[in-house]
């Protein structure tokens, strides 16, 4: 097999395969040997006949169709191997020439994973992060309990600070057309507790039990959803009561209430364990991921445009989603935005560049560093994943080959980014 190679761009190739009768045979007798399990041929049973005697008796076509099939998957991945290609997308394969089963000839067009130029990231330092709980942070969770614990009395005079509200609230746009999730029933809010976007508490204090009050306000531009990131909402709020909140004060019988604990110290001890525990995970998530940066941006990488292609297809779905749960269309977010469809999709654009370049340096950096996924470690992740489900067809679709691919390759980035936070520490 010959293979000449054009290197249109850094992220196409066009490979043209040339193969003659010492390649081919060895596919025409594997394929029939398909063909003599089912094709019965007078003085032989069935499946026993020489192939010679196979090929006489067959559909011509039929033969020549799966002959073609199998040659070109198989001389194409000898081709991608030869070369060390690694393929983005399915290629564009165009017959050349072909003489039965002596000569075939075919090119090959294909977006690839161009050559990454890594930086020295084994010598990159970036010690791991250690956390401190202060006295103020546990004080601010036993205030937060105080607040749950304490005792509700109805008032009749204007809210304020401090102030627990029972509240129904429903957002809409400014066509008057309501917004799916923008609305809630009784719901119990705290006046100066900020667990709502800013400027909606401050809009309802002074207001008494029975009252209601219409205002707007946008949401943060850091909104956890992308979809309502700036997004500005007329809601209309009903306060259904007032209530003053009575606390309790801070001693060994808030403890109790608050869970298994007999002293205030207990109680204190045990937040701080929980504390340090939830902001020792956060601090090394942001640690990885500012590692992940460094070494992404010293990287250099020519992007294949398919796999840019993807991810902002993948970001935009995501955004659909959201927008449909909210009751709004893709167009009447367009609209709103005073965008075209190709504009908003450019927002996305250095998002999906950073993605699939991230996503690349680290595959790189995997391979050479040798890491794999056992079958042993696959499966204990697939059955640590379907123990947390209940529902069978949940279960189900992780028995699914494309599902363990996902989980195969989620398992591989941990590695690789464990191994990056070894060397960062200056353990390795």
């Amino acid at each position: 097999m010959r293979v000449s190679r054009t290197q249109d761009s850094p992220t196409k190739v066009t490979l043209t395969v040339t193969a003659d009768t010492a390649d081919l045979s060895p596919i025409h007798r594997h394929v029939l040997g398909h063909f003599r399990r089912n094709v019965k041929v007078p003085g032989f049973r069935t499946g026993k006949a020489p192939v010679e005697l196979v090929e006489k008796n067959v559909n011509q076509q039929a033969l020549l169709d799966e002959f073609m099939e199998h040659a070109l998957n198989e001389l194409y991945r000898q081709a991608i191997s030869a070369e060390k290609l690694r393929p983005t997308a399915t290629p564009d394969v165009q017959l050349k020439k072909f003489v039965p089963y002596t000569e075939l000839q075919f090119e090959i067009k294909l977006d690839v994973i161009g050559p990454i130029k890594l930086p020295n990231y084994k010598a990159i330092r970036q010690p791991k992060p250690k956390v401190s709980i202060t006295a103020k942070d546990i004080d601010e969770v036993i205030k937060s309990l105080q607040n749950r614990l304490a005792e509700r009395v109805e008032t009749k005079r204007a809210a304020k600070l401090g102030d627990e509200l029972i509240i129904d609230f429903a957002g809409k746009d400014s066509d008057g057309k309501a917004i799916n999730g923008t609305d809630g029933k009784d719901y119990p809010l705290l006046l100066g507790g900020n667990s709502f976007i800013p400027g909606f508490e401050d809009n309802l204090i002074g207001i008494s039990s029975g009252g209601s009050k219409e205002f707007e306000v946008a949401f943060p531009k850091d909104y956890g959803v992308a979809a309502m990131r700036q997004r500005k909402v007329i809601f209309n709020v009903q306060v259904k009561k007032v209530n003053e909140l009575k606390m309790p004060k801070v001693d060994d019988e808030l403890a109790k209430k608050a869970g298994p604990f007999n002293t205030l110290a207990e109680l204190k001890a045990d937040i701080k364990k929980e504390l340090s525990a939830e902001r020792q995970r956060q601090a090394d998530i942001d640690h990885q991921n500012e590692l992940i940066r460094r070494i992404t941006e010293e990287s250099h990488v020519d992007l294949p445009q398919n796999l840019l292609d993807d991810e902002l297809t993948r970001l935009e779905d995501e955004e659909k989603r959201n927008l449909a749960y909210r009751g709004q269309t893709w167009q009447e977010h367009l609209k709103e935005e005073g965008v075209s469809e190709q504009e908003h999709r450019g927002r996305y654009k250095p998002e999906a560049q950073e993605r699939v370049k991230a996503g690349l340096v680290l595959s790189e950096i995997s391979e050479l560093e040798g890491l794999q996924v056992t079958p042993q470690e696959l499966e204990i992740r697939m059955q640590l994943l379907k123990n947390q489900y209940q529902d069978p067809q949940m279960r189900a679709e992780l028995d699914k080959p494309d599902a363990a691919r996902d989980i195969q390759a989620r398992l591989l980035t941990e590695k690789t980014i464990d191994k990056l936070v070894e060397y960062a520490s200056g353990s390795k």
